[in-house]
């Protein structure tokens, strides 16, 4: 009897485990008066977004090297092959590479649980689009130029990093 017990008795420890991971919710918002196509990566993939639409998904706890971005002057045909006038990728509307710049760049890692998340905005790769990012536990970042203060200007500039507790909602929105 004991032994048929001990595989549910591990699923339970797993599945509690597991229980202190969680994933965070990106809302990303598109406030300009034009569509934007935004893209995420690793997770997220990319979509249409018309003015006044908010497109939502989930990123797993642990997700290191995330990145939102939006794309502009985008066509596609029906089965997602096209390209866009900026932040390009490979032609895709739903993305798994970075986009092509120039590109403002709302860049993440999330630790999870007790863990602290991270994110920066980032105008390294160019500059095309006003945006605003931030956490539900944090502060908001607003760029809406390519020489932002709050933004990442040049690779060495190692000072905009902002941090926030794990499990943290975020928030991107563009032209705020």
């Amino acid at each position: 009897m004991a032994a048929a017990s001990s595989p549910i008795l591990f699923l339970l420890l797993a599945a509690f485990a597991a229980g202190g991971a969680s994933a965070a919710t990106f809302s990303v918002t598109n406030n300009c008066g034009f569509t934007v196509w935004p893209a995420a990566t690793p997770v997220g993939g990319g979509t249409q977004l018309n003015p006044g639409q908010t497109w939502t998904f989930v990123v797993p706890a642990g997700t290191g090297a995330g990145r939102v971005w939006g794309r502009t002057g985008c066509s596609f045909d029906n089965n997602g092959r096209g390209g866009c006038q900026t932040g390009d990728c490979a032609g895709a509307l739903s993305c798994t590479l970075s986009g092509q710049p120039p590109l403002t760049l709302a860049e993440f890692t999330l630790g999870g649980g007790a863990a602290q998340d991270f994110y920066d905005i980032s105008v390294i790769d160019g500059y095309n689009l006003p945006m605003a990012f931030g956490c539900s536990t944090g502060d908001r970042i607003v760029c809406t130029s390519s020489m932002c203060p709050q933004a990442y200007l040049f690779p060495e500039d190692n000072s905009k990093v902002h941090a926030c507790a794990g499990n943290s909602n975020y928030q991107v929105t563009f032209c705020p």
